[in-house]
C-alpha cells in the first residue's frame, strides 16, 4: 500500500533501503543500444531543487533475474510549502508521485496526488485538471521538468474547487451505497460481486467522528479508505473471508485513480 502520510523526508541511506533500485546508475542489460539511462536519482536531485522532498518510495518485485535492479519503482515527494488549508480544518498537502523503471519499459510519470492530515489518508488524484504527466527519458532536461511541476503546481486552485463541490454535496443513504457497489468494480469483476455478499452499510460506516457527513467528499474518503485498506468483508456461500490490504503500489494507483474519477463523476457539471 502506498504510505502517503509520512511526514519526515528521507535521506539518502533510507531511501535506498526501501527502494535500491532508484541508485541504479546504468540500464538493464535487455534495453537496447538506443536507449537513453536518466537514473532516478537524477531527478529527485531536480526535484529537490523545486523545493519536492522525497517522503516515501517502494518498488514492485522483479519478475526476471536480468531486470532485477532495474525494475518499476515509486517515490512519493511532498514540497512543505504547498498546503491546502480547509475552512472545515481539513489540511491536504499536495503530493508528487513519480513512477519510473531502468528496463526501459516505462517513461517517467508523475502523478497528483493528496494526503488528509485528518485522517492519515493518501489519495491519488485523477482528473482533466491534476491528472498525470509522462515525460520521455531521451532529451530530459531539468527546464523540462521544471515546467512539467509547475504545470501540476498551477492546476492546484482547480483541484482545491472539486475538493469544495464534493463537500458541497449531501449524499442520501441509497447514494452512498451506489457509490460504495460501484467502488468494489475497482477489486472484484462482475462474476465475483454477483457471487460476493458485501454489507454495504459496513462499507459506508465511518470509521472516525471526522469522516461522519453525509457530503460526498467525507462519504468517498470513507470508501477509499476501506477498499484500499481491505477494511471489509464479504461472504462466499457459508464462508465469511476478510478483503485483502492492497500492497502492490501499481494496484494501488489503479484503484486510487478509478475510486477518485467514480466520485467526481457525481460532481453536476
Amino acid at each position: 500500500m502506498l504510505d502517503l502520510e509520512k511526514m519526515t523526508f528521507l535521506t539518502r541511506e533510507q531511501l535506498r533501503t526501501q527502494a535500491p533500485t532508484v541508485f541504479a546508475l546504468k540500464p538493464s542489460s535487455d534495453v537496447s543500444e538506443k536507449y537513453t539511462h536518466i537514473p532516478t536519482l537524477k531527478v529527485i536531485d531536480d526535484m529537490e531543487k523545486l523545493g519536492w522532498k522525497v517522503v516515501d518510495a517502494t518498488q514492485v518485485k522483479a519478475r526476471k533475474l536480468s531486470t532485477k535492479g532495474f525494475q518499476k519503482h515509486l517515490v512519493t515527494f511532498r514540497n512543505p510549502d504547498v498546503v491546502i488549508n480547509g475552512d472545515d480544518g481539513d489540511t491536504v498537502f499536495p503530493q508528487i508521485l513519480l513512477t519510473n523503471s531502468h528496463d526501459g519499459k516505462n517513461a517517467f510519470t508523475f502523478t497528483a496526488g493528496l494526503f488528509r492530515m485528518i485522517c492519515s489518508n493518501g489519495l491519488v488524484v485523477a482528473d482533466k485538471e491534476f491528472g498525470a504527466l509522462k515525460m520521455r527519458h531521451m532529451g530530459y532536461t531539468f527546464e523540462q521538468l521544471q515546467v512539467k511541476i509547475l504545470e501540476m503546481v498551477e492546476s492546484l486552485p482547480l483541484t482545491v474547487e472539486t475538493l469544495n463541490k464534493m463537500k458541497q454535496i449531501e449524499l442520501d443513504k441509497k447514494q452512498k451505497k451506489a457509490l460504495a457497489k460501484k467502488a468494489l468494480t475497482t477489486r472484484f469483476n462482475k462474476d465475483q460481486i454477483k457471487a460476493f455478499k458485501i454489507d454495504l452499510d459496513k462499507l459506508i460506516d465511518p470509521v472516525r467522528k471526522e469522516d461522519c457527513g453525509n457530503d460526498l467528499w467525507s462519504v468517498f474518503n470513507v470508501i477509499q479508505e476501506k477498499i484500499i485498506d481491505g477494511d471489509f468483508e464479504y461472504k462466499i456461500g457459508t464462508k465469511i473471508r476478510k478483503a485483502r490490504q492492497i500492497k502492490n503500489f501499481k494496484q494501488d494507483l489503479k484503484v486510487n485513480k478509478e475510486l477518485f474519477e467514480m466520485a467526481t463523476e457525481l460532481i453536476p457539471n
